[in-house]
């Protein structure tokens, strides 16, 4: 991430209040998970009033720029919530718990999961989510 990203997302995080859903402490979670990843790659563009997009993508992705995008919904800055995307190859949904969203990443098939309060079992299995996008990642492309 570089150095201007780093400033605007520390800006973003210390001026957002969270609220008793605990969007924020999700995304720090989720965002955490993300940097312990080994081998990814983190950016971070932000869109205000839109989405706040955490992209976590693989140094040995070859076609790719990302194997998951983490969103922070800014619609309502009082009442945020996260949409965690991957594309459709290269995670699996075995409770699913997410919603496929046909061009829903970058144009192309997504697998998404709506996080809008704290629900550790739903957290585990997004996280899960990552773990397995970064291993297919990893390999160089999707499964």
């Amino acid at each position: 991430m570089t150095e201007a990203s780093r400033i605007a997302l520390n800006d973003l995080l210390e001026n957002w209040e969270d609220n008793e859903c605990r969007c924020k402490e999700c995304f720090l979670r989720l965002k955490q998970h993300c940097e312990e990843l080994e081998g990814a790659c983190l950016q971070w563009h932000a869109r205000p009033g839109i989405t706040y997009s955490l992209r976590a993508g693989h140094d040995r992705q070859t076609s790719r720029d990302l194997f998951a995008m983490v969103d922070i919904i800014d619609d309502d800055p009082s009442q945020r919530w996260l949409s965690v995307c991957f594309y459709g190859d290269m995670v699996t949904d075995p409770e699913q718990m997410g919603d496929y969203v046909p061009g829903g990443l970058l144009g192309k098939d997504a697998i998404c999961f709506d996080v809008d309060d704290w629900d550790e079992e739903r957290l585990r299995y997004v996280e899960t989510r990552l773990s397995e996008a970064c291993a297919v990642a990893a390999q160089g492309e999707a499964k």
